[in-house]
This record gives C-alpha cells, sequence and structure tokens, in this order.
C-alpha cells in the first residue's frame, strides 16, 4: 500500500485541465448581453433563480456568476429576491412534485412581461430523474419555457449565452 501511495504522489494527473475561458470573449460576450437587455427592457435584466428540486451542479455554476472573475453585475445583469422584481425566471432541476405549487406561484407573482429559462438537462425534461415517482418532469411540463440551456451542468459561459438568446428573441 505504502508503493502506491509514493507511486501516485510522484506522478502527475492524468486529468487534463479545463481550458480558460478567454478574458475578452467573456468581456464581449457580456458587453453585447447588456446592449440587449438595455435595447429590449430600457433597463438592466433582472434574474430571479428557482431551484425546483436540483442536484444543485447548476445552482453552483449559477453563482459563479457572481464571483470576481465573471462579475454579472457589470453587464448590467442583476440577482433579485423577488419574483415580483424580476424579468427572467431561472429554474434549475426537474420539477419535482413538491416544488410544483411553488413554481407555478412564482411563475404568476412575475410581472408581464416575463421569460422563462429552464437550465440544465433536469429543467429540459428530467434529465437523470427522468421517470422517477418524485418529478413531474421538466420545467415546460408546468410552466411554458422560451429558452433551454443545455449541459449537466452549463458553465457560466453557457449561461451567459442562453441570456444573450433569450435577450435576441423578437416575442413582444
Amino acid at each position: 500500500m505504502r508503493k502506491l501511495l509514493l507511486q501516485n504522489l510522484w506522478r502527475s494527473p492524468l486529468t487534463i485541465a479545463a481550458p480558460a475561458p478567454s478574458a475578452a470573449a467573456l468581456a464581449e460576450l457580456g458587453v453585447k448581453v447588456d446592449q440587449a437587455a438595455r435595447r429590449r427592457l430600457g433597463r438592466s435584466l433582472a434574474i430571479r433563480e428557482v431551484d425546483a428540486g436540483s442536484c444543485n451542479g447548476c445552482e453552483l455554476e449559477i453563482h459563479a456568476l457572481n464571483n470576481a472573475y465573471y462579475d454579472l453585475e457589470r453587464f448590467g445583469l442583476r440577482f433579485v429576491a423577488s419574483p415580483r422584481h424580476a424579468d427572467v425566471l431561472l429554474v434549475t432541476g426537474p420539477v419535482t412534485a413538491n416544488m410544483r405549487e411553488a413554481l407555478e406561484r412564482t411563475y404568476a407573482a412575475t410581472p408581464d412581461p416575463k421569460w422563462v429559462v429552464a437550465v440544465g438537462d433536469c429543467g429540459r425534461d428530467g434529465g437523470v430523474f427522468a421517470g422517477s415517482y418524485a418529478c413531474v418532469g421538466g420545467v415546460s411540463a408546468v410552466i411554458p419555457v422560451d429558452v433551454h440551456i443545455p449541459g449537466c451542468p452549463p458553465t457560466p459561459m453557457q449561461l451567459l449565452e442562453g441570456l444573450l438568446a433569450l435577450l435576441q428573441v423578437q416575442r413582444w
């Protein structure tokens, strides 16, 4: 056992580090999102994140949008505490039977015009939890969804790209 431990201490990791997103690409994407939000709404975009029963993988990536590297606020996007102040509901996870009514109430409390973004594979169709007795299904099984952001979990860059795609949809 000692020999195996020492071998592993001297051996380099077998995994390859994820490529770092370009700071210039992030800044350009953020400016595009901010401009699209101001063009569509005349102000910054207010986001309410709703966990409908996820494993919290998507929430970790969403919270990364607020860290010092991504800093969502500099792009004119902000998270709000109440659905009454939100333009976008960012819903993660499959909708569980216990969260169905809460999600419906949150959707009803959000003022029109409103958008719904289903985040991750679980938000799209239930993901690995599809078919479970405790899950109703994806977000679209309960409320209308405007954009799905795929991934398990999606990266912060994919989340920003999804929000940009949402703002570029001509729905009003």
